[in-house]
């Protein structure tokens, strides 16, 4: 093998580990997320172990359901650390499918409501 190709693929191999290490993270993030996500867990437990009913209850399960896979989503899929055109990719296109299904659930009480105002 020609030393300069040996040196080449042994200064490429170099550079790509460099890279590997610098998207490494301290473990101490990880085990604060775990256990932020281990108290938000047992905060929906209690939710349903205080009894509360109707949209309280909802609103708050829904609440911690949506902040526990934001962090997930965030620290162990890495996407705190991504570009910002990256985020909004994955980001934008479920708050413009909730956007729409809020729309649609409008118009289904309108049509509903104006259905019941002719025919009822």
């Amino acid at each position: 093998m020609d030393p300069a190709a040996a040196s080449s693929t042994a200064s490429a191999t170099a550079s790509a580990s460099d890279d590997h290490a610098g998207q490494q993270h301290p473990v101490g993030i990880y085990l604060k997320v775990w256990g932020l996500l281990f108290v938000l867990s047992t905060l929906s437990y209690l939710v349903d172990y205080a009894n509360l009913h109707g949209y309280l209850r909802w609103g708050l399960i829904l609440a911690l359901m949506v902040a526990k896979a934001g962090l997930i989503v965030a620290v162990f899929m890495h996407m705190r650390w991504e570009r910002l055109a990256l985020v909004y990719a994955i980001l934008i296109p479920p708050l413009a499918l909730l956007v729409l299904m809020a729309l649609m659930a409008t118009e289904a009480d309108y049509t509903f409501l104006t259905r019941l105002a002719h025919f009822g």
